[in-house]
């Protein structure tokens, strides 16, 4: 029975890592659709806020105002409208950690 547990926390470790590893790679590529106006990872060189370093919730707020026409933008309801809830949070940790 041991044995059956070890191998089974040891699959679950496992599986964890790699769930969190394609996540890594699934907002890399989300937050490349944000550089050609916020920069690469979120520093903007122009006009536009830059992203990094910004807070998650605050992210979160703007994208959620963004995407149900509270915010008025040009194109920014657009991309918030193609976002999931879950998508919206991991751009909000990645951007919130540059």
């Amino acid at each position: 029975m041991r044995a059956y547990s070890l191998f089974l926390s040891t699959l679950l470790i496992f599986i964890a890592s790699n769930v969190s590893a394609a996540e890594d790679k699934n907002v890399e590529l989300l937050a490349s659709s944000c550089a050609a106006c916020h920069g690469t990872r979120g520093h903007s060189v122009g006009g536009l806020p830059s992203l990094a370093g910004m807070d998650r919730l605050h992210i979160i707020e703007q994208m959620t105002q963004f995407s149900n026409g509270e915010r008025p933008s040009t194109v920014m309801k657009h991309h918030a409208s193609g976002y999931s809830a879950n998508e919206i949070e991991l751009l909000a940790d990645f951007f919130s950690k540059q």
